[in-house]
C-alpha cells in the first residue's frame, strides 16, 4: 500500500480533540473513507463518492484515493480533472499502476491512440496493479483499432496468460487468431 505524502509525511497530526495521530492512523482512516467512497461510486452516488474521496486525501493522501476520484470525475465526462488525479496518485505513488492505466483509457476516449500507449506500457510495468491483464487488453483494443493485429494478439495472449479464467478475453483472442488465420 502507498504511503502518506504531503504536509505530514513525517510526523503526527493533531486530532479533532488537540490528540496526535500517527501517519499509520491517518493511513487507516483515509484507507476507511476511500474504501466508503467506492462504495457510493460503485452505487452511482458520485457526488458523495467524490466528497468523501477528498476527505480520505484531506486526512492521508494516497495514491488510491487520487485514481479513484479520478476515475469518478470520468463517469462524469471530466477527463482533465480525471487525468490530473491519476497524475497526483503517479507522485504519491510510482509503483501503483492503476492509475497509469486509467490515464491511458482517458486518452483512448478522446483518440488520442499514440499517446495512450506509453501509459499503457507503464502500467504494466507497474510493481503493484491489480487486475494485471487490463493494459493488455487495452493496448490489443488500440492495435485491434490500427489494423496491428499481430501486435494485438500479443497483446490479448499476455492478457489471457494473466487472466485465464476470463472468458470473453478468452473469447477476443479466439476471434482475433480467426481473422488472422
Amino acid at each position: 500500500m502507498s504511503g502518506c505524502s504531503g504536509t505530514w509525511a513525517c510526523g503526527a497530526k493533531r486530532g479533532p480533540a488537540g490528540e496526535s495521530v500517527s501517519r499509520p492512523e491517518r493511513f487507516a482512516q483515509a484507507t476507511e473513507i476511500w474504501q466508503e467512497a467506492y462504495r457510493h461510486q460503485m452505487q452511482g452516488e458520485l457526488d458523495r463518492a467524490i466528497e468523501l474521496y477528498r476527505r480520505s486525501i484531506e486526512v492521508c493522501p494516497t495514491a488510491e484515493a487520487h485514481t479513484f476520484l479520478g476515475w469518478t470525475y470520468s463517469f462524469q465526462g471530466r477527463l482533465d480533472e480525471a487525468t490530473h488525479e491519476c497524475m497526483r496518485a503517479i507522485e504519491v505513488d510510482p509503483d501503483f499502476g492503476n492509475p497509469y492505466n486509467d490515464i491511458g483509457c482517458y486518452l483512448m476516449q478522446q483518440g488520442k491512440l499514440d499517446e495512450a500507449v506509453p501509459w499503457l506500457e507503464r502500467a504494466k510495468q507497474a510493481k503493484r496493479y491489480e487486475p494485471r491483464q487490463f493494459p493488455y487488453m487495452n493496448l490489443a483494443r488500440i492495435h485491434v483499432k490500427q489494423g496491428r493485429w499481430w501486435d494485438a494478439l500479443r497483446e490479448f495472449e499476455g492478457a489471457v496468460r494473466l487472466a485465464p479464467g476470463d472468458t470473453e478475453l478468452r473469447r477476443a483472442l479466439h476471434s482475433l487468431r480467426g481473422r488472422l488465420n
